[in-house]
């Protein structure tokens, strides 16, 4: 039932007939008619029946379902997120098996095939031709080998990791040698290396100063760590007392300096190296920083007996290591005529020692040995320390 519009109703009542009227009937039928509350439509039954499509509906809830789960977030992620401030984390936790899935157009250029404790680790660029050379080997001395198998039984609280290698006749001995061990501060052997590549490269030299600062200090071995903040010490001197006195405050001071451990590992894959890594500043107190045996006798034989280095440099490094004041490892098991250089390490439950020995006779060998030990056994020292006399007394006598 359709109601009239007020204006037509109000003619009507006034006697007008519109429809004998042509200017009023054609001004009327050129009005449309309006939806208002004036004019109820007659809707007929079956139109008002509602008709289902179910795959319409199911098209439109799958749309709904998109929109929700994922246009919604990612526009605000991308636009909103920002806009609010929240709270922040006081320490930032990367997992890196994450990162990898984020990193897929480049994963060709990492070295993604390395796991540590089960999780992959992002590594370096790979490159074709190793900086380091290797050691050449020539036979395997079986029977000081198996005077030290024998000499490790005595010892059933340990766990030994030995190299060694002669340089005359490139005989050798690998007692575990392939097996990554907690590095402890003979990691401060690369970074020396490193160290000095950087110098040779002009990127700074050797009495460039650095100002200690808190974010360096760090506990363990070595007495940087007692002096005020703010005092400047050149790179010479931070060297030597890392080398010497195993400084781990002067250590990650020049690690930073450097570049950071990201650069320092990126500089050991270059030398062809798999093993040594540092991941930690030090004191490494959970031995997170790790190298091998064989890994560490191939740096010394690159310091000493390649072109990695400049024979200027080949001298620091050498006065450094030559006055390590830890003598009571490898350097214990020697005559007094015999030289050492070498580095220490010891975090507790892994005790090392990595040096090139030189006997009075000339006779020369490299001799790296790595302990696994109850937290401060002396079980470990007194392996090394007999474990040197008895390399020694094969090799150089």
């Amino acid at each position: 039932m359709c109601v009239l519009q007020p204006e037509y109703q109000i003619m009507k009542n006034n006697g007008i007939n519109i429809h004998e009227n042509p200017v009023e009937q054609y001004y009327y039928k050129s009005i449309p008619i309006k939806k208002n509350r004036y004019c109820k439509y007659k809707r007929n039954a079956a139109n008002r029946k509602k008709k289902h499509f179910p795959v319409k509906r199911t098209l439109s809830l799958v749309v709904c379902l998109i929109l929700l789960f994922f246009i919604f977030p990612y526009s605000f992620n991308l636009y909103i997120k920002d806009i609010f401030p929240s709270k922040t984390n006081k320490y930032l936790n990367l997992d890196n098996s994450k990162l990898l899935k984020t990193m897929y157009p480049v994963q060709s250029l990492l070295s993604v095939n390395e796991t540590v404790l089960g999780k992959y680790e992002i590594g370096s660029i790979k490159y074709d031709k190793p900086l380091m050379l290797d050691i050449p080997e020539n036979f395997q001395r079986k029977r000081l080998k198996s005077e030290l198998l024998e000499l490790a039984d005595n010892y059933k609280s340990i766990y030994p990791s030995i190299y060694v290698w002669e340089y005359k006749g490139h005989s050798f001995v690998d007692i575990n040698a392939n097996e990554p061990f907690p590095a402890a501060s003979i990691i401060k052997v690369p970074v020396l290396i490193e160290l000095f590549r950087d110098i040779e490269h002009n990127k700074f030299s050797l009495f460039d100063k650095m100002i200690f600062e808190d974010y360096f200090r760090a506990e363990g071995s070595g007495k940087l760590k007692y002096t005020p903040e703010g005092i400047e010490h050149t790179l010479d001197y931070l060297a030597r007392i890392m080398i010497e006195n195993s400084d781990n405050s002067s250590t990650n001071m020049l690690v930073s300096k450097i570049g950071g451990m990201p650069e320092v590992n990126q500089a050991i894959k270059r030398w062809g190296l798999k093993a040594t890594k540092i991941r930690n500043w030090l004191p490494d107190l959970d031995g997170t920083n790790t190298t091998t045996a064989r890994e560490m006798a191939k740096m010394l034989y690159n310091i000493d007996s390649t072109n990695l280095l400049t024979n200027e440099s080949k001298k620091y490094i050498a006065d450094y290591m030559s006055n390590v004041k830890n003598t009571r490892l490898l350097k214990s098991g020697l005559p007094k005529d015999a030289k050492i250089l070498h580095k220490t390490g010891d975090i507790g439950f892994m005790l090392g020692d990595a040096g090139i020995v030189r006997a009075s006779n000339g006779k020369k060998y490299i001799v790296v040995i790595m302990v696994r030990r109850p937290y401060n056994s002396m079980q470990g020292r007194e392996f090394i320390v007999n474990a040197s006399k008895l390399i020694y007394d094969n090799i150089a006598i």
